[in-house]
């Protein structure tokens, strides 16, 4: 089980907390990771480059000069794509360069993103400061108390609007809800700042969802106690 530093809104320091196992599970697959962060890079592409080919380009439907007796290289158009103001040879034609992950695949590329984070301690549980207005110098003075360097991804619970606002003229803070990061925003960030609400709310997911997926087992193990009794 994994531990993460704790801060308190004021920025003080708390005692460290344990790491919901649902999310946390000390899993890091990198070839998932890795799968999944280069789908994610080739689906911010547009694909709407474009060139013409020879037969796209206007004119051109006369033959330059005749075959032969010039003493100049025979040339079938002035369009073809050693011309200037020709077409291009193998352009490029819009199309889409998206790619689909598994549902599966991406769910173990998150954790293992968090994994890598957690197990390096770079994954701190903070109570983030309530601000009225936005305030970009009271969100850097709170980065300063939590001690954090370089590129810093901050995870709420649920939309923060205020808190958003305030880190939107800094470079190297990304504001993010919790479950709607990326794996590239995790892997882009050193250090990964998570609100405990958030968190809290991550971990009474998991226990609900272990007890679902185990109740039909002790259902099973019923019935067959019945079929036997039954025989």
């Amino acid at each position: 089980m994994f531990k993460a530093r704790y801060y308190k809104a004021d920025g003080k320091k708390g005692k460290a907390r344990a790491l919901p196992d649902s999310l946390f599970d000390g899993v890091v697959n990198e070839s998932a990771m890795h799968q999944v962060v280069k789908a994610y890079l080739s689906n911010q592409r547009q694909g709407t480059a474009s060139a013409k080919t020879r037969s796209e380009v206007r004119g051109g439907g006369r033959k330059p000069w005749r075959q032969k007796g010039t003493g100049r290289a025979r040339q079938g158009t002035i369009r073809a794509v050693q011309w200037v103001g020709g077409g291009v040879a193998f352009p490029p034609i819009p199309h889409s360069w998206r790619q689909r992950i598994p549902k599966k695949v991406r769910s173990l590329a998150r954790r293992s993103a968090l994994n890598d984070r957690a197990e390096h301690d770079r994954v701190i549980i903070a109570d983030l400061p309530g601000l009225d207005a936005p305030k970009t110098r009271d969100l850097i003075s709170f980065l300063g108390a939590l001690e954090v360097t370089g590129k810093t991804l901050i995870l709420t619970d649920g939309l923060n609007e205020t808190l958003y606002l305030s880190a939107r003229n800094l470079g190297k803070v990304e504001i993010l809800p919790f479950g709607q990061e990326s794996v590239y925003d995790v892997l882009w960030a050193h250090t990964v700042v998570i609100e405990r609400g958030a968190i809290e709310k991550a971990d009474a997911a998991g226990e609900t969802k272990g007890k679902k997926s185990a109740e039909p087992v002790a259902d099973d193990v019923n019935d067959d106690a019945e079929e036997t009794t039954d025989a």
